[in-house]
């Protein structure tokens, strides 16, 4: 789990990220505080979406990861470390990305509605690259196009 400050109208927002041991993001929210009561309802947010209880969960060094922990998940696994949670820190470069490209997010709820559904689609259509030869990668890529135009003509067609 990770956090980054989003400024969104001259306000200081933070996006919480939660990604497995894949980097494949599980779950994101965007709120105004840091503090032990955002970290609770993050927490929350994402037990509420997974169909399993996780063994270990790795975060920096934010007091506030481990007083929600004690709370809400009080026999689980919690390492803290500057450096161990860089799978998490890499997946905010899409949404840096996004962002500028967007010219900034209007409001919090925006950038949570769009986050949270681009976060899904965009790792849809990036397979990871170093697991994969170039013709499987190919392959791959052009099942995912072929799958999301199937998709995407349904729903436009009903």
């Amino acid at each position: 789990m990770d956090e980054v400050y989003l400024k969104i109208n001259g306000k200081t927002h933070s996006l919480w990220r939660a990604v497995d041991q894949d980097g494949n993001v599980l779950d994101i929210l965007v709120q105004s505080r840091r503090n032990k009561k955002a970290a609770k309802r993050f927490f929350r947010k994402l037990l509420k979406g997974l169909q399993y209880v996780p063994r270990v969960i790795i975060t920096d060094t934010l007091k506030s990861y481990g007083a929600a922990k004690r709370e809400i998940l009080p026999g689980l696994e919690h390492r803290q470390h500057k450096r161990l949670n860089n799978r998490a820190e890499n997946s905010h470069q899409p949404t840096r990305l996004r962002e500028k490209k967007m010219r900034r997010f209007k409001s919090a709820k925006h950038a949570q509605r769009f986050l949270s559904t681009f976060s899904l689609i965009s790792q849809h259509f990036q397979p990871r690259r170093h697991h994969l030869s170039a013709e499987e990668y190919r392959a791959t890529l052009q099942g995912r196009f072929q799958q999301w135009n199937e998709i995407t003509a349904v729903k436009l067609a009903g």
